[in-house]
């Protein structure tokens, strides 16, 4: 059996960058994935402030500009009739997973983490004590077999269907009820270099720069709405809110967004918000494994970023005081967010409240920026304390 300081579950960017910043800081860490990271996943692609900052501090933000990924650099809210928008001072940036992912991949192997993909964890291992001494995992192919890592620290960052938090009973100490499901594709543009919100009672929608020249346009509606009219398909869905957003056609006129779709619809039925415990003997949570909130804020990646370095840094102390620090000051900055994003997400709201609400969720963005700037100002920060 081989032994590390840390075996990390899931090799997307909460993973990724976990193992990346634990490896930085002079651990021997396995990274371990069903899938190469290469793979598209779900996801809302916008990175919001704080996540744009710590892909800047790790070295890991050129990755991204060189896959040319386009610049974001205002947003504007659309309110029907009525639309707001928000000049940035910087740019903000919406990477493909394929792209964002990789590029946290490369860093973390490059900082010395052992990946293997086509893994399939099959049991968390155990002492005598119940405490988490390492996993099983079977890697598939002509090549593989069973294998065994033991580790001081077992992560789970294998999603919300967490496999991980799953073995460790993780309890959920925040459960919402609200959820919104969404449809999206990809089509060319010629000029997108917004984030474009649009809001309409019971529905929402929204066109995002991403990668080769396409934007990401996804529609969204409540999970019972998505449930109850699935019979229509993903097409039907999709064309069905788009209707309901006619102010859309200029915008899509203006970015030069035309010609054909690229690729297929995809879409997400929606599921509540939690946040389970993140951490327990021998064992921690991170990203969505650990929180997840509605993606109708679009918060997803940079929370598992910002996540990634509080748990780094927890893992670097390594005692239980350290770890309760984790959760503490996860829940700290990510109450707020989600619980305005259960707001939202009801889809209960009508125009004339609905933008107080947003302004209230980006008012509760502002602090995890303040704390992610301050990593660099602690000469205990995680990222550089053992290889210091």
């Amino acid at each position: 059996m081989s032994e590390y300081d840390a075996v990390v579950v899931g090799a997307r960017c909460a993973g990724s960058a976990t193992a990346m910043l634990l490896a930085r800081a002079g651990m021997r860490v396995l990274l371990l994935d069903r899938t190469h990271p290469g793979h598209d996943t779900l996801s809302t692609h916008a990175l919001m402030r704080a996540g744009v900052v710590q892909l800047d501090r790790w070295g890991v933000l050129p990755r991204i500009l060189a896959a040319g990924t386009p610049p974001v650099t205002a947003t504007t809210f659309h309110y029907a009739d009525r639309a707001e928008t928000v000049a940035l001072r910087e740019p903000l940036y919406a990477p493909r997973r394929p792209v964002l992912d990789t590029a946290l991949l490369a860093a973390a192997l490059e900082a010395g983490v052992e990946a293997r993909f086509g893994a399939d964890v099959t049991e968390l291992e155990r002492d005598r004590s119940g405490r988490v001494t390492g996993v099983r995992f079977r890697v598939r192919g002509p090549h593989g077999g069973e294998h065994r890592a033991g580790a001081a620290l077992t992560v789970g960052a294998d999603g919300m269907r967490s496999g991980v938090a799953r073995a460790v009973a993780a309890p959920t100490t925040w459960q919402g009820s609200a959820a919104s499901a969404c449809v999206y594709g990809y089509w060319p543009a010629a000029a997108a270099s917004a984030y474009e919100w649009f809001y309409r009672p019971g529905a929402a929608a929204g066109i995002i720069p991403t990668n080769d020249g396409q934007v990401c346009v996804w529609a969204g509606l409540p999970a019972a709405a998505f449930a109850a009219e699935r019979d229509a398909g993903l097409g039907g869905l999709f064309a069905a809110v788009l209707a309901r957003m006619p102010e859309m056609h200029a915008v899509r006129a203006a970015a030069g967004i035309g010609g054909d779709r690229v690729g297929r619809l995809r879409g997400f039925p929606g599921q509540p918000a939690f946040l389970r415990r993140p951490h327990g003997p021998g064992w921690a949570l991170v990203g969505d494994a650990g929180y997840f909130k509605d993606p109708l804020t679009a918060h997803g990646i940079t929370d598992a970023l910002r996540d990634a370095e509080l748990l780094a840094r927890a893992a670097l102390d390594g005692n239980r005081a350290a770890f309760a620090r984790y959760e503490a000051e996860r829940d700290a900055l990510a109450r707020p967010l989600v619980e305005v994003a259960e707001r939202i997400a009801a889809y209960d709201w009508d125009l004339s409240d609905v933008g107080d609400l947003l302004r209230t969720e980006s008012a509760a963005m502002r602090p995890e920026v303040a704390v992610v700037r301050s990593f660099d100002d602690d000469e205990a920060t995680g990222t550089t304390r053992r290889a210091a």
